[in-house]
């Protein structure tokens, strides 16, 4: 008798937690960052996104669709850094 495939872990905490800290990144930097540095931090802290999610991942130990969750935490993290960078240069636009 052989013992019963474990039920794979979910990854979407870890993809989630990483799209946070992106976001809190993001929104660090426009709350304390120049107008005109912006863009070269937000850069800076996407490196540190990508980071992160790979720390993120390989502390969840789980390693079936390791690549897939890796990947789907960088792009989703880039997806929300560029929607609040969308934000913040809409803001700057029509601020006085």
């Amino acid at each position: 008798m052989s013992l019963p495939e474990l039920a794979p872990r979910s990854g979407v905490r870890g993809i989630l937690a990483a799209w946070l800290i992106a976001a809190a990144i993001a929104l660090a930097v426009g709350v304390t960052v120049p107008g005109g540095a912006q863009p070269a931090w937000m850069a800076v802290g996407m490196g540190f996104v990508v980071i992160a999610s790979f720390a993120i991942q390989l502390a969840g130990g789980h390693p079936h669709g390791f690549i897939e969750r890796t990947a789907a935490s960088v792009v989703g993290g880039l997806c929300v850094m560029g929607l609040i960078g969308v934000g913040l240069g809409l803001a700057s636009l029509f601020s006085v």
